[in-house]
């Protein structure tokens, strides 16, 4: 996947280009007042240099397997259509893990008004199944925001208990304006800003998730080996890395290697690490 760099989103980049993690946490804050400021025209221009670097980013991803529609003008599936019944998803959540992390961890299942707490571990691993919305990056790719579109994504994924101080309450708070209607732009912006004004944890330690799940549904398309995102793509983990970009990992493809896939260069850098499929965990419903 290609880390091209596309002047509607230099805004943000920039803003972490410092050496200082403070000193871009500032940066992102500044940037974001900058544009809440910003003359009409200024913000017209800026929304037509986004525009065409969505229809830019959007052919790149068509022509490695990646192609999916443009939000303009979309409607979400009917609110149902992303809930799940109560067993059928706790079962899911816990297969994103092994039996030994996934029976001690606490299990959260997503409802009409957000996610909610159906089992109480004592370990501080927190289970749940992602929707679109946190299954998709916050500054880019552009194009996977519209993930959200899609009412069949079902990402469980398993926090370590760092991760679920610091990166379960930014799933927590995409796939709870998801389900209130909030497009995906409006989701991105509003997780900008509480992260820049405080209200969401600092993003400034290495941390991880466990995605091993055979029943994961990502995404519709195929990798660039041709396995199906769909539907039972590599276990892996997720390694929650701020700041890092993909050519600090050798510039791999996506596939079976290693690889920067969203928000590369931010706060909310994710490396993706495919695993073993022998290592996939079966959902076991009671």
């Amino acid at each position: 996947m290609s880390n091209k760099r596309f002047n509607a989103l230099s805004v943000h980049r920039t803003a972490f280009r410092h050496d200082g993690i403070k000193d871009r946490d500032s940066a992102l804050a500044t940037n974001i007042g900058a544009q809440t400021k910003a003359p009409a025209a200024s913000r017209a221009t800026s929304a037509s240099a986004l525009r065409a670097a969505i229809v830019t980013l959007t052919s790149l991803l068509a022509s490695s397997g990646w192609g999916m529609a443009l939000a303009q003008g979309r409607q979400y599936p009917p609110q149902s259509a992303y809930l799940m019944p109560r067993e059928a998803e706790i079962a899911l959540a816990k297969s994103a893990a092994p039996a030994h992390i996934s029976d001690r961890a606490t299990i959260k299942i997503l409802t009409a008004n957000g996610y909610k707490t159906a089992h109480e571990g004592d370990s501080g691993f927190v289970c749940l199944v992602m929707r679109g919305w946190a299954n998709s990056g916050t500054y880019t790719p552009v194009a996977f925001r519209n993930l959200g579109y899609d009412a069949t994504i079902r990402a469980p994924a398993c926090f370590i208990p760092s991760a679920a101080r610091t990166i379960l309450p930014y799933v927590e708070m995409k796939d709870t304006l998801g389900m209130q209607g909030k497009t995906p732009d409006q989701i991105a912006e509003a997780v900008q800003v509480a992260y820049a004004t405080g209200k969401l944890p600092k993003r400034d330690e290495v941390t991880f998730a466990y995605m091993w799940s055979a029943d994961q549904h990502l995404n519709s398309g195929a990798d660039q080996e041709g396995v199906e995102l769909g539907h039972g793509w590599h276990p892996h983990m997720m390694v929650y890395a701020p700041y890092f970009e993909n050519s600090m990992l050798g510039g791999n493809a996506f596939g079976s290697m290693p690889i920067v896939g969203d928000d590369a260069g931010t706060p909310f850098a994710v490396i993706y690490v495919p695993l073993d499929r022998k290592l996939a965990v079966t959902p076991q419903q009671k």
